[in-house]
């Protein structure tokens, strides 16, 4: 006995091809394969692509803030690593119009926050390619799994873009993943009367039938989480450092007057960085001040850190010494982020030890003791897990990844002395500038440098251990 094949009624059979021409369905006997729509990160799994590196983003933003509608173009160059029959890029919300590779039509689908692409042919290993992906709509705020708001935030006077860890995607399309690095154009059209500020240097700025475009160039290679744009009402300043870098400050107009003092200091703060952690690796400084209300963390946006309200001293130096650890340097996962918080945090100990305030021993041993925070409760929170293996994603950015691994950094100085330690704070950043690194690349290269040592109990207790080590 045989059974009939079904009748498919004639709309929906339409429905079906117009869905297979726009989303990619079909083989077209492609021999590569695709790249994975995730980089399994620990934390993080879906977050990034394989199969592709990207070299360079230019991405083209209209903004209207008062119907917080944005209407973009993303041309992401990159380079396969493989033979791709397809790809993946990471993209939150919003409609995608149309998207090419290499100026052909592309045929592409979206599942979550996976925009895959397949272009008309197959990419080559090695071959450089660029997508170009039209689209448009509301950005969506993120919710972070600590319960913080990130991607693309509404505020009072027009918007804010913050990435860590994932928010970018809210906002341009790409391999969101702090190990895939790149350049960045910005081009950010906004009404008259409202600036838009970004990354890196400004290099384009028009007015036309009152729209204002602005565009900003970074050249050294940036984390996507890193990237921002900031678009409001901002006083602006430009000065430099004693050495000449171009330092640009945005800030929030009812901020002006309450960070002005603390914000003066940044070439002051820069100098003494620089002594320190070594050449400063960017272009230019900074900093963008909105109002608190707008978002509840500082963050360490390349170029120039983010701050809600005004900073005070201690905050400025740790999101500027940010750009040599973090920005820089910056996490190969998502598990590494100590490397990031531990370097800042001890930033700020030795701003302080060095400017009058403790030393770095008496911020360890109240720590320690417990006598750190006004409550309890923070205290002990220090120990709820290694700074080396967060828990889960929801506490990457807990104490134990800022206090307890400045603590990992200590406990380095006191076996080594202060010569020593200086020269693995400025030889770590200048090993890996620019560049991606792990905890267990810091552990061989502290080892590495100073071979006549034992780190193994630091790394055994303070590093890896569970629990709060034995008194030091």
């Amino acid at each position: 006995m045989s059974r009939s094949a079904p009748v498919v009624p004639a709309a929906l059979l339409a429905f079906a091809l117009t869905l297979s021409a726009c989303t990619g369905g079909g083989d077209d006997g492609a021999k590569g394969t695709p790249g994975s729509p995730g980089l399994r990160d620990p934390y993080f799994p879906k977050m990034g692509n394989g199969g592709y590196d990207v070299t360079h983003y230019g991405l083209t933003l209209d903004y209207h803030p008062d119907g917080n509608h944005l209407r973009a173009t993303a041309v992401i160059t990159a380079r396969a690593k493989q033979d791709l029959s397809a790809f993946d890029l990471d993209l939150k919300g919003l409609d995608v119009k149309g998207v090419t590779v290499e100026g052909e039509e592309a045929r592409w689908n979206r599942a979550g926050q996976e925009l895959t692409v397949r272009p008309k042919e197959d990419l080559d290993k090695g071959e450089t390619f660029r997508t170009t992906v039209r689209y448009s709509g509301t950005p969506e705020t993120i919710t972070d799994p600590d319960g913080s708001e990130e991607g693309w935030l509404r505020t009072g006077d027009g918007a804010l873009a913050l990435g860590e860890p994932t928010g970018s995607m809210a906002w341009f399309p790409g391999n969101h993943h702090p190990s895939d690095k790149a350049s960045y154009d910005v081009t950010v059209t906004v009404p008259e009367g409202v600036q838009a500020v970004s990354n890196g240097e400004l290099t384009k700025e028009s007015t036309k039938k009152g729209r204002t475009t602005t565009t900003w160039h970074t050249a050294e290679p940036m984390a996507s989480y890193l990237a921002t744009v900031a678009i409001g009402r901002y006083d602006i300043r430009r000065s430099t450092t004693p050495d000449g870098l171009p330092v640009y400050v945005a800030v929030d107009p009812s901020q002006a007057k309450a960070s002005r003092k603390v914000l003066a200091r940044i070439p002051e703060i820069m100098t003494w960085s620089e002594d320190i952690f070594g050449p400063y690796p960017f272009s230019s400084t900074g900093a963008i001040v909105d109002r608190p209300d707008d978002a509840a963390y500082a963050l360490e946006t390349q170029n120039r850190p983010f701050f809600p309200g005004a900073p005070d001293t201690e905050l400025l130096v740790h999101e500027l010494a940010h750009q040599w650890y973090g920005d820089s340097v910056t996490p190969r996962t998502w598990r590494d982020m100590w490397l990031n918080e531990g370097f800042a945090t001890y930033a700020e100990w030795l701003w302080q030890e060095e400017h009058g305030g403790r030393t770095a021993q008496q911020v360890f041993d109240a720590l320690y003791d417990g006598d750190y925070y006004q409550d309890r409760t923070d205290d002990e929170a220090i120990w709820a897990f290694p700074p080396a293996k967060p828990s889960s994603a929801a506490h990457i950015s807990d104490s134990p990844v800022y206090e307890r691994g400045a603590m990992v950094l200590h406990k380095i100085r006191q076996k080594t002395g202060d010569n020593t330690f200086r020269t693995l704070l400025r030889g770590w950043a200048t090993a890996h500038r620019h560049g991606n690194a792990d905890t267990a690349e810091f552990t061989a290269y502290v080892e590495r440098q100073v071979p006549d040592e034992d780190f193994s109990g630091i790394w055994k207790e303070w590093l890896y251990g569970d629990g709060k080590p034995g008194r030091p």
